[in-house]
């Protein structure tokens, strides 16, 4: 079985543990030699920046981590067993900025990244080759080679009355989204293209899951890059999201912070009518799952309550099972 889910950074990832044990692989590291069974993880690049000359891809680094066994599991994103000399040392000097700390570890993966970016690379080359060491037992794939960067425009703090534009770290991490955001934009999305592989691998995914990722930033910037959504919409496989809201909240993060600067409104309901039908010119879905308790009202999608909450990988597995059953595909 050939399964793509279209991912962002924390969420996607412990989702895609579920998916691989739903699948009946080890949730951490390669799969067995002969497995029939491959995942493919189109991952959000919109929130990668350049820090300190290094460039840094928080979602596949955190699905790489995670999957491979090295993430710091308590905070959910970087290294297990980290250190922050350099960080300590940069803050010394007084560099800019002051408020991303990269740890000693990570910083060993940025410089390889960065240094194979210069020499030429693509940046789907340079993933593949860092999973090398990690072995995920996920293809990782970036959403695009090229450079996107989503940006949001808020109030300048300061500056009463004007608006200035932020990289979407710096409102997500310096200002935890507490600066109201009028827009969101994917910088560069529309003059990019698809990394190679990604478009091939919707086409011939026997299921296509949207993790319960932040739909605006993670979800929706991958949507963004022309030929995604295409491709999703065209593809043989069935397509199923699961819903990133429970009870009007966000599972984690400040997704509804996203999701009021688009004019949708924090609820299961909401987000899969903001995906839409695949029977619509320009809809996604043909199923939605949501909260076991809740109801939603997605024309055209057929909506399944299961419980949602990846508490564990077990839970995480059965939500991915329960997803893989309403795309249509046998599990067993």
């Amino acid at each position: 079985m050939k399964v793509v889910v279209v991912a962002g950074g924390v969420g996607g990832a412990r989702f895609l543990l579920g998916v691989k044990a739903a699948l009946g692989l080890p949730p951490i590291g390669p799969a067995p030699e002969g497995s029939p069974h491959e995942v493919t993880a189109l991952v959000n690049t919109g929130d990668d920046v350049w820090m300190h000359g290094l460039r840094i891809c928080p979602d596949l680094d955190t699905c790489m981590y995670t999957l491979g066994g090295g993430i710091d599991t308590a905070r959910g994103w970087g290294h297990a067993g980290e250190t922050w000399t350099v960080k300590e040392e940069l803050a010394a000097y007084g560099a800019e900025p002051g408020w991303f700390g990269l740890g000693d570890k990570d910083i060993a993966t940025h410089l390889i990244r960065s240094r194979m970016l210069r020499a030429g690379y693509p940046l789907s080359a340079i993933a593949e080759a860092l999973c090398d060491r990690w072995k995920p037992g996920v293809r990782l794939l970036p959403m695009t080679d090229d450079r996107v960067e989503t940006h949001v425009v808020v109030d300048d703090p300061e500056d009463e009355g004007a608006r200035k534009a932020l990289h979407f770290q710096e409102w997500w991490v310096r200002y935890h989204a507490e600066l109201t955001a009028h827009s969101i934009v994917a910088v560069g999305a529309e003059e990019s293209s698809p990394a190679a592989g990604v478009l091939d691998a919707i086409a011939e995914a026997d299921a296509v899951l949207l993790a319960p990722s932040n739909p605006v930033v993670s979800v929706g910037t991958v949507l963004s890059v022309p030929g995604i959504r295409d491709g999703l919409r065209k593809t043989s496989a069935g397509v199923v999201g699961i819903s990133p809201i429970i009870d009007g909240k966000p599972l984690r993060g400040m997704a509804d912070a996203c999701l009021t600067a688009i004019g949708v409104e924090t609820s299961a309901q909401a987000v899969g009518r903001h995906y839409g039908s695949r029977q619509t010119s320009e809809g996604l879905l043909d199923g939605w799952l949501i909260q076991r308790g809740e109801t939603a009202d997605v024309p055209g999608v057929a909506v399944r309550p299961v419980p949602l909450l990846m508490s564990d990988v077990d839970a995480t597995a059965k939500m991915a099972r329960a997803a893989l059953e309403l795309a249509g595909v046998d599990v067993d």
